[in-house]
């Protein structure tokens, strides 16, 4: 008899553990024959990156500004705070007078934020 885990058999896990032996059995195999059978010859023509037809122009590495990064960033981080407020608008009801007060302190905090990022000068673009 196999070890028993909070009253089930391993055995009873037997079955997962050969679905996942047989998707990376299928995904090394997938690998491997795309490998072997795909094409192999190499021109300048397939090396090219292909952009709507547009002859591409200078190097693909060129750096530019941290900016962009940085107002992505700040973006999706000021985004997914705004969505902690949908659960509370749908409960406001329910949450009273504390959900309020604790709303506010969300909001503080991220006014706080805000205006901590505008002091360092992370939204201007030019220095």
């Amino acid at each position: 008899m196999l070890l028993s885990l909070a009253g089930n058999n391993l055995s009873d896990y037997l079955p997962i553990f050969f679905m996942f032996i047989a998707a990376m059995a299928f995904i090394v195999l997938s690998m491997v024959a795309t490998h072997a059978l795909g094409p192999k010859k190499q021109s300048k023509i397939k090396q090219d990156a292909f952009e709507c037809g547009i002859e591409s122009q200078g190097d693909a590495r060129t750096p530019f500004s941290i900016k962009y990064f940085l107002i992505a960033i700040l973006f999706v981080l000021f985004d997914v705070e705004v969505i902690f407020m949908y659960p509370w608008a749908v409960n406001f009801k329910t949450l009273g007078i504390n959900g309020l007060i604790e709303m506010f302190m969300f909001m503080g905090f991220l006014v706080l934020g805000l205006i901590y990022i505008i002091r360092k000068g992370a939204l201007t673009w030019e220095k």
